[in-house]
């Protein structure tokens, strides 16, 4: 299993267990509100709404949160804007963090804090542009889909790179051109993925000892709960003893 799905399957048990739906919702919310400021509150004439209401029904998010959401943004769009960080944690771990924020120099001031608190760097955009490829990851839980084989050859056909399975669930790996077209062909199957969307895949990792990865962990875990950041990726290596000190 690659690192990717390892690392996305221990984020999965966590987020069930210790309560983060509250968190969950509120990143999609924000989404949602970019998305309509963007490109209106018709989800069929909008893509990334699209996307940003399938999530949320993935992650069960309640009907009604999903369509106050969408009011709320049609009604008083929100200035929220997109920023990007990209830096090292210790021991050369690269950490690239996406957030949305109606104050930018809050957010800043928030990243930078953790990245000099915990003996981190931060650097300047497009400087881990070597480390991470943009790819399109879909996920699936195995219970919403019927026959397996059949599937598995349909996401295939429609540009799935690689698929592979880990407790129970399917993760989709496409190219950032193939994303779509994928996500397109799991929707006509009558699939509801529990997620889908772009995320920042590195072409290499770095492996540490366990107590220095589970101190990334741990900052990693830092960045996450600041309410401005949507998403953090990084290259560390989630070897079989990483993921058991986990559990």
């Amino acid at each position: 299993m690659s690192g990717h799905s390892k690392w996305s399957t221990i984020k999965r048990k966590k987020g069930a267990l210790d309560a983060k739906r509250s968190k969950i919702f509120s990143r999609i919310v924000k989404e949602i509100e970019v998305s309509v400021r963007e490109g209106g509150a018709d989800p069929e004439a909008n893509p990334r709404l699209r996307l940003a209401i399938e999530n949320a029904k993935g992650v069960n998010m309640p009907k009604d949160n999903i369509e106050r959401a969408i009011n709320k943004a049609d009604r008083d769009p929100s200035n929220l804007q997109e920023v990007t960080f990209e830096g090292y944690a210790p021991n050369g771990v690269a950490l690239f963090i996406e957030c949305l924020t109606d104050n930018h120099l809050r957010t800043v001031g928030n990243i930078r804090a953790i990245f000099n608190k915990r003996g981190g760097n931060l650097g300047t955009n497009g400087s881990l542009s070597f480390i991470f490829d943009r790819k399109g990851i879909i996920t699936v839980p195995s219970e919403r889909i019927g026959d397996a084989e059949s599937f598995e050859l349909e996401v295939i056909d429609a540009g799935a790179g690689d698929i592979e399975i880990n407790d129970e669930v399917y993760y989709i790996t496409t190219s950032m051109e193939d994303f779509g077209k994928v996500r397109k062909r799991v929707e006509e199957m009558g699939i509801e993925a529990e997620n889908a969307g772009l995320q920042r895949i590195p072409n290499d990792t770095k492996q540490l000892e366990v107590n220095d990865a589970l101190k990334v962990l741990r900052i990693i875990e830092e960045f996450e709960d600041d309410d401005d950041v949507q998403n953090v990726y990084h290259n560390l290596e989630i070897t079989d003893e990483v993921a058991r000190a986990l559990e």
